[in-house]
């Protein structure tokens, strides 16, 4: 409970920073989103506010993603479906998605976080952000399954 409240006096206060209005549905978008594990679209998070707030609209659930996420108080997760989804989680990490059942697992690497770039990259300009994105078979759905059992392992 104490970090749920840490985590949402950071976000008032960089909306603030940020010149956004504190309204009512942003702070229950970042609030559901800051609590959710599963990485949750759009569609997700407008069901789970839905009874607390009747008169939201999936429109809204939208557009307060995309404002948060303009102003990095959010991060939009790349995924290899066409289904946008979002975190509120600041520290770094990467993420496993499953082809099966879509779900997304977040993982640290300080490894990969720590490799430098080659020169080539460096002339591109200055990279602010690294994050990976792993696609495979989870093992939940590779026992559904019952197929090959074989386990990527870290080098």
């Amino acid at each position: 409970m104490e970090k749920r409240t840490d985590n949402l006096i950071q976000f008032k206060s960089a909306c603030r920073r940020a010149g956004l209005r504190l309204t009512p549905q942003r702070i229950e978008v970042f609030s559901e989103l800051a609590k959710a594990a599963d990485h949750p679209s759009p569609e997700t998070l407008y069901r789970r506010l839905l009874p607390r707030m009747p008169t939201l609209s999936l429109d809204t659930v939208y557009r307060t993603l995309a404002t948060l996420a303009q102003h990095t108080l959010v991060q939009k997760v790349e995924t290899v479906q066409s289904q946008v989804r979002f975190e509120a989680v600041q520290t770094p990490h990467h993420h496993l998605i499953c082809r099966k059942c879509h779900e997304i697992r977040d993982f640290p690497w300080a490894s990969f976080d720590g490799v430098r770039l080659p020169k080539d990259a460096g002339f591109w300009g200055v990279v602010e952000k690294r994050s990976a994105v792993l696609t495979g078979i989870c093992s939940k759905c590779r026992n559904k399954a019952g197929g090959n059992r074989r386990r990527l392992v870290a080098r």
